[in-house]
């Protein structure tokens, strides 16, 4: 399937060559010329400053104007965890600097908002679906070259990419969509955008945002937040030949590995080996990883509280089930960062499960700073602080708070878990005196972000 799409895409950019050289002002050229020139003004360029660890860099990306007072749709990789965040608007010798309104990384979709002199120039979106050979146009500042265009046609449609967490089903082109183009618009002929470009994977082949995807996401984010079912179950792809090893060879479905304790499905009474073959409705269908998207975007649209039929085997025999889908938990939590070198997370179902925690509560060391008290204290990334002195910890607030409570100025008790041992530290905070010189000892300020 990959390959014919692929071919497709190359048939189609080849034929268009040869009839542009022999053609070059026909009109499709004059086209492309004129959706370049309309949706071009609305493209931005994005510079986020943006703080890993100890350590801040500048991203850049591209933006979309979609309102005239301001909003900008984006991805959410491109500003993700940035501290400041400038758009320089085509046309506009200042750069604005812009507000996150919200990011959902399971759509790779951010919402910025700027506060303009005068009305910009906002894109059309399109309230069409794209269909497969089609030509598209993606405009973006791709190595920081603004205003470039790119033409190519949409290859596929409905791609699941094998990305953890990620729900999107993609618009596969062959536009270019290099690195600084990611947020930019893709364009149909009309002018009308049907997607936000995400990410470029090798020459030619380009994943974009479906446009209905977009829409959805910035209304939620503007709304105050994204809301989605949970079902509360890790799921493989069911091939042929694990089908036929289970003794369910005609059966299509996902298999599930894994149920998590107290969770809908666990209340639903679904077990570890089911393997579910409708869900709400819906045949379930997953012979291939990159097809489990498919079952997950099932729950993930339906709303929390709401209840969904699940047909499912277990042993080889049908049986069904009702399921109250939940909400979806935090993908991820809370950070702090204290003055004495440790940066803390909250643990989340989902970095528990990454760093096989047993328990969420506490607080993750997931940074220490290179010299600073913490790490002269012994501790290390993966720790899970579990107290400070006598105070209990048991997620980042609580951490946090212990540290305004206590004398943070002067040595205290760390206790941390890692692995089954509990390790008990004493940190020696530092400050630097008012004439310079060395570190000794420091207040206990912090930042959450």
């Amino acid at each position: 399937m990959h390959e014919r799409a692929l071919s497709l895409s190359g048939l189609v950019s080849v034929l268009f060559f040869a009839c542009a050289a022999t053609a070059p002002s026909g009109e499709l050229e004059q086209r492309i010329v004129a959706v370049a020139e309309k949706v071009t003004p609305s493209v931005v360029h994005i510079e986020a400053i943006v703080k890993i660890n100890d350590r801040r860099n500048q991203v850049t990306g591209s933006g979309l104007i979609v309102t005239s007072d301001g909003a900008i749709l984006t991805n959410e990789h491109v500003v993700d965890d940035a501290e400041k965040i400038t758009v320089s608007v085509p046309g506009r010798k200042r750069k604005y600097r812009a507000e996150l309104i919200g990011t959902d990384q399971q759509t790779d979709v951010a919402l910025l908002r700027i506060e303009p002199d005068t009305p910009l120039p906002a894109a059309k979106l399109s309230e069409k679906d794209v269909r497969v050979g089609q030509w598209v146009v993606a405009i973006g500042n791709p190595y920081g070259l603004d205003g470039t265009v790119s033409l190519g046609i949409v290859s596929a449609k409905g791609r699941n990419l094998e990305i953890p967490e990620l729900l999107n089903d993609f618009i596969q082109t062959d536009a270019l969509i290099d690195r600084g183009s990611s947020g930019g618009p893709l364009v149909d002929l009309e002018g009308l955008v049907v997607g936000i470009n995400s990410r470029g994977q090798g020459r030619g082949i380009g994943f974009t945002i479906p446009i209905d995807t977009a829409r959805d996401v910035m209304a939620q984010l503007e709304r105050g937040g994204i809301e989605r079912g949970y079902l509360g179950v890790a799921i493989q792809a069911l091939d042929r030949d694990l089908a036929d090893h289970l003794g369910v060879p005609d059966a299509t479905g996902v298999l599930v590995n894994h149920v998590v304790p107290e969770s809908p499905a666990d209340a639903a009474g679904l077990e570890t080996g089911d393997v579910v073959t409708h869900f709400g409705g819906e045949d379930v269908e997953a012979e291939e990883e990159e097809d489990l998207g498919i079952f997950q975007r099932l729950i993930a649209r339906l709303p929390p509280g709401q209840e969904a039929l699940v047909r499912y085997l277990r042993d080889g025999e049908p049986d069904t089930t009702v399921v109250a889908i939940g909400e979806q938990p935090k993908l991820d939590g809370a950070e702090f960062e204290s003055a004495f070198g440790a940066h803390v997370q909250e643990i989340t179902a989902r970095l528990a499960r990454a760093h096989r925690l047993t328990s969420t509560k506490g607080a993750f060391v997931r940074f220490v700073v290179d010299g600073s008290p913490a790490r002269e204290a012994g501790l290390r990334v993966g720790d899970v602080i579990v107290g400070v002195e006598d105070l209990p910890i048991t997620d980042v607030d609580d951490f946090r708070d212990a540290l305004d409570e206590i004398d943070a100025s002067r040595r205290f008790l760390l206790r941390a878990q890692r692995g089954d041992e509990l390790k008990f530290m004493l940190v020696k905070p530092r400050k630097r005196n008012p004439g310079g010189g060395d570190l000794e000892e420091a207040d206990a300020v912090a930042r959450v972000r």
